[in-house]
Formats: C-alpha cells, structure tokens, sequence
C-alpha cells in the first residue's frame, strides 16, 4: 500500500482520535463515581456487564451506538433502508466481545420534519436486522427538532441489550500468552471512518462520484459499496445451544480505532497483541480510498478495520477447528508478553 508521504488524515476530516480519547478519560472519571459492585464490566469494555442480582445465573449487557456520517452517504445516494441493519448489527457485534446474545434493541431517530417515507425506509432496516439476530425491536423515540436538525438531515442512534449466562462470561482474563488470533472479513467500511472518506471523495460538494464504479470491482459503484450494510458475527460465533462459542476466549469488534484500539480492549493488561498485516489481502474499497486520498498505511490502520471487522481470540489448541468451521477466517496473529507500552504489534506497517 501507498502512503510514502502523508496525506489526508482523520483529523483532517474534523475527527481527532487523539482529542477524543483524552476526553474519555474525563469521562470514565465522572462515570466511575456511579459504579456499583453489580457492574462487572471494564471502563472501556465494547459492551456494560450488570449482574442483576447475587443469585442470577443470567447477566445483562448493554450498548449504544450510532451510525455516524455514513448517513450522509445515505443522503446522497437516496437509499436508507440499509441503515437501520448497519446500526442494529453495530450494537451486536459491541455485547458479543462479553459472550452476549441480543434480547432487545430500541432505537432514536432524530430529524427536521416528520418524513413518513423515509422513516418506513429505516425500519425496514432495523425491523430485518433484529428478525435476523432473534432480537425485538421493542420500542425507541422519533424526534422532531426543527431547531437541531435542517433540512434533509437525522440521526439514528441504536441501544441494546442482551444476556449471558454467569459462567459464559468472556473477560480479558480469559486470555493467555501464546493465544491464536482469528480473523473474520468484514463487509466494508461497517460504520466507521465515513468523515475521512467524505473529505476524500468531496461528496458532500459533488456526490457524483459515488455513481462511478469502484477500481477493482467491477461489479458495483463506489457508492454501493460504501453503504454495504454492517456486518453481523452472531450467525458466526453462536453454537447450537444459541451461546457463543465456548472456545472463544476473546472478541474484538474493530470500529473506531482500528487494531490498535480494540484489541488492547479484550486482552490481559500484560499481554500484547502480534497482528500481521499481510497476512490478508485489503479489499478494493480501502485500496481506493487510500490512493485518492494520499493516506499514510498507519493512518489507514488506525480509521478503518482494512477488511476485518472481528478479531477472535482462541486457545492455540482450538484454533484449527475454529478456522475450518468459519468460512473466511484466518490466522491474523498471536498474543504475547508485554514489554512495553505497545499493546499492537503490527507486522508489515
């Protein structure tokens, strides 16, 4: 891949992650002063554990999310019934890292005017994704803000809760040095990086180009392919029993961030994770990004999940079933010692 000289940046676009996490630590501050011993979750952890009480054998998870700017995209191709399964299959994938199933999804629409059409187009997203998971669409709140949202524009923001049994739990002290790192391929982009690709590309001045053809596929627009719907892992990791899979020791959802964020999320604080790169090949879609863009390798890294959307963590020992069972899969790494402050290792950057 490209990226001698750097180019266009997340920061670039109006998104600082360096800001953003520093905020963060603001934030957990102020939200660890409400925790109680029923939580049993990590600050930082993808989805919240809440044990309901001393003698459950079923533990409720829970997360939240929202689409982002791949609404924009939405906007300019006049598509949004992909949207609603983008943000339902987010939610998903953020309570599987704890071993979680969906029970329920709720969901926020904010927008300038009562749409009609286009609020059928969106649930028509989120009523298939929750059919899909198992999961009721149980309720959610349509907001008209006049005052907040103009025009064409709106949001949609997506909460979620499910259920793991007591002794099904995954937690980074699962994870063991010498442990196997599983890839699994991602559908696109998911949700995640669409401010950098919208700098890019200059959609929001000239949306054109998201009617040509995408460079090395010939078989879709560029367009297409960016709303190419968040992938779900449930089908992937769920065993007969309706649980995930019992050799899965660790579940890293790459979103925001990219490898360097989200696997240090789900592993042992004195492990580090040996991720190789070239160990897969990156779709057209993120080679044509960053060749328009000029963006440096790193960078790209760093935004977007490069055609891997989840990371699983397993014994060495139970590593080859894994892969033969799930179509796609590969090996992407290892986890080892730490010896410094580098939690991602990534080899072939």
């Amino acid at each position: 891949m490209g990226g001698a000289n750097p180019g266009l940046t997340y920061r670039d676009a109006g998104v600082d992650l360096d800001a953003a996490a520093a905020a963060k630590v603001r934030i957990m501050e102020l939200a660890g002063r409400t925790l109680g011993p029923s939580v049993l979750s990590e600050q930082g952890s993808f989805g919240g554990v809440i044990d309901p009480g001393a003698n459950a054998d079923t533990l409720l998870v829970s997360s939240t999310d929202s689409v982002g700017t791949k609404l924009r995209i939405a906007q300019a191709m006049g598509r949004h019934d992909t949207i609603g399964i983008d943000i339902v299959n987010h939610c998903i994938n953020d309570i599987l890292p704890a071993g979680a199933t969906p029970l329920f999804f709720l969901d926020y629409i904010g927008l300038s005017n009562f749409d009609q059409a286009l609020l059928s187009e969106i649930l028509e997203g989120l009523s298939k994704a929750c059919g899909d998971a198992g999961c009721a669409l149980l309720g959610g709140e349509t907001a008209t803000l006049p005052g907040i949202y103009h025009g064409d524009d709106y949001d949609l923001v997506g909460f979620i809760v499910g259920t793991v049994q007591r002794d099904r739990l995954i937690s980074p002290e699962n994870t063991s040095e010498g442990d196997v790192l599983i890839g699994l391929p991602s559908s696109g982009l998911h949700t995640n990086g669409y401010s950098l690709v919208r700098k890019v590309f200059g959609t929001d001045d000239d949306a054109s180009v998201l009617r040509e053809m995408l460079p090395g596929d010939d078989t879709r627009t560029l367009g297409e392919a960016l709303l190419e719907p968040h992938r779900s892992y449930l089908p992937l990791l769920r065993d007969d029993s309706g649980n995930v899979r019992k050799e899965v020791r660790g579940l890293a959802h790459i979103t925001g961030g990219g490898i360097f964020k989200n696997i240090p999320r789900v592993i042992a604080k004195g492990l580090a994770a040996e991720v190789d790169v070239r160990s897969w090949e990156t779709p057209p879609l993120f080679a044509h990004i960053q060749r328009t863009g000029g963006i440096d390798d790193r960078e790209m890294y760093r935004v977007f999940n490069m055609g891997m959307g989840m990371v699983v963590v397993v014994a060495d020992a139970d590593a080859e079933a894994l892969l033969t069972s799930i179509d796609g899969a590969w090996r992407v790494g290892r986890l080892v010692a730490r010896t410094g402050d580098e939690r991602v290792i990534a080899k072939g950057l």
